[in-house]
């Protein structure tokens, strides 16, 4: 059924009911993983066009040899979907694997080591490769190719007006994030509190994007920079998160007056950029006179969105980047042991807690540019991502999860505790190979950091 065709939300608590239609019990909960790739021409290491023999439409066409079936927009193949598992575009031509709910890090795991085999087959066909890094090393941002899906063309427009790096987000940055469940609105509540404060810390773990145009930009997570200035009435920490009475209602305060995007009809996008939610509510959307919108049009305006965690009918983890093959299991890893395990999640809440919103936000500032280096109190995010990584491991430990060699979910945690100890993060590495062995040859990342 079109979103046209669903009945109309009549009051704000059908918003409200949605969200809280997330709430699982913990025997159900499951853990969503995606990963995003910048994909390149083996001949030249200019960006992948949509179209043409090395293109992002013959990797879509190629992967459905193993089963993924097309999504078709406006005549375009867009996206592929198999298994509660989708490939999709990006705005640039990120490639991203949005992986299926599974139940267990080892599961993950298992589906991002087939997807990168089965993407890695069809690029060496075309003659494509696939970057893991978190923002593109040289190309500049008029050189990055429009890929052809309705929304980004009317988000191309808008961004420019609210923020000097809106642009930048959407054809330049690659991350990794996880989704992750909730029992209750209290549950959510904590988990949210807690990702957000921890945010940064997976920021400097995963810090992986310190070239801009060839040469180092200054930054450990320039990706991680750039939503500073991209759009501030959807993007940050979320500060009201920690208020007391925050739950599902407020969130939905918060998302009907973030400005509109567009709205979806049949395979038109309507462009509704930085008009209001409430009119629509109200039926006084003048793009569609008289029209109300329905959940659907409600799960779309989330999905506009931006904040360092996010809530859908679950909570996504926004703030790494993406990274090499064997870290990719470490995200989810990470916040799989912090917030599925109680005592793990009890004990992060007690630890940050007493942080205070100047302080949060000044590390949401801070670790872009200074990583694991950056002074927090008397000591650095690396003292903290020591004991999160403790607590992380201890919640793997707990849930007791294990593969067909006896091992639990703690064995993707061992890059992040190399990381943590040396202080040294993939961008920290980068920069000591521009320096060094690249020999300030920034090509030498389509060799180095190739998937």
């Amino acid at each position: 059924m079109s979103s046209k065709n669903l009945p109309p939300i009549e009051n704000k608590a059908e918003m409200i009911n949605w969200i809280a239609a997330g709430c699982k019990s913990e025997s159900d909960w499951l853990i969503g993983t995606e990963h995003e790739k910048i994909g390149f021409d083996l001949s030249n290491l200019k960006p992948l066009p949509y179209d043409g023999d090395t293109g992002i439409f013959a990797m879509l066409e190629g992967l459905k040899e193993f089963g993924w079936q097309g999504v078709v927009e406006n005549g375009y193949l867009i996206a592929l979907k198999r298994d509660g598992a989708s490939v999709s575009l990006e705005p640039g031509g990120q490639f991203e694997l949005s992986g299926a709910p599974l139940k267990t890090i080892h599961q993950t795991c298992g589906e991002v080591n087939q997807h990168l085999r089965e993407v890695k087959k069809i690029a060496d066909k075309i003659g494509a490769g696939f970057l893991s890094l978190g923002f593109r090393p040289d190309t500049k941002l008029e050189d990055v190719p429009v890929m052809p899906k309705g929304r980004y063309n009317i988000m191309r427009a808008y961004m420019p007006k609210v923020g000097t790096h809106g642009l930048e987000m959407m054809f330049r940055t690659c991350t990794v994030q996880v989704n992750l469940d909730f029992a209750s609105e209290a549950d959510m509540v904590k988990k949210m509190r807690v990702s957000l404060a921890l945010q940064p810390i997976t920021t400097a773990l995963f810090a992986n994007s310190p070239f801009t145009d060839g040469a180092p930009n200054g930054y450990k997570s320039f990706r991680s920079r750039i939503w500073l200035d991209t759009d501030a009435d959807r993007t940050g920490m979320l500060p009201f998160a920690f208020e007391d009475g925050f739950g599902f209602e407020q969130y939905v305060d918060y998302a009907l007056d973030v400005p509109m995007y567009f709205v979806h009809r049949g395979e038109d996008y309507l462009d509704a950029s930085g008009k209001s939610f409430r009119d629509f509510l109200d039926g006084k959307l003048d793009i569609l006179p008289g029209e109300k919108p329905t959940i659907t049009d409600f799960e779309d305006h989330l999905s506009t969105i931006f904040p360092e965690v996010r809530l859908k009918q679950f909570l996504e983890m926004r703030g790494a980047d993406t990274g090499p093959w064997n870290q990719l299991c470490a995200m989810p890893a990470f916040w799989v042991g912090i917030l599925y395990d109680q005592a793990a999640l009890d004990a992060a809440w007690d630890w940050v807690k007493d942080w205070s919103e100047e302080e949060r936000d000044q590390l949401r500032r801070d670790v872009p540019k200074y990583g694991l280096q950056t002074k927090f109190r008397s000591g650095t995010i690396q003292d903290l991502a020591k004991q999160a990584l403790v607590l992380a491991r201890e919640g793997l430990k707990t849930r007791h999860k294990l593969n067909a060699y006896g091992e639990t979910e703690t064995v993707f945690l061992a890059e992040l505790d190399d990381i943590a100890k040396t202080g040294n993060s993939n961008a920290d590495k980068l920069l000591n190979l521009y320096k060094g062995a690249w020999d300030a040859d920034i090509t030498r990342a389509y060799q180095d950091c190739v998937y």
